[in-house]
């Protein structure tokens, strides 16, 4: 399954949208670079989530992940 592709800004686009909360707790428990956010922007009970990373810019259908890799 393919779970990332370039977007237009030449970052990551998650293509498994914003309701796979299994998958992001597994891809940011094994990213370098996972940053947690403010807490009120906070949205997965477990931290470490890519749905509650500082990096993450969510769009219409999932997010955009803006580390530097």
């Amino acid at each position: 399954m393919l779970v990332w592709r370039e977007s237009e800004l030449g970052k990551f686009q998650y293509t498994g949208g914003k309701e796979d909360w299994e998958e992001v707790i597994k891809i940011a428990a094994g990213c370098d670079e996972f940053l947690i956010d403010d807490e009120d922007e906070l949205v997965s009970d477990e931290d470490r989530s890519c749905y509650n990373c500082r990096f993450r810019r969510w769009t219409k259908d999932s997010f955009i992940c803006m580390r530097s890799k």
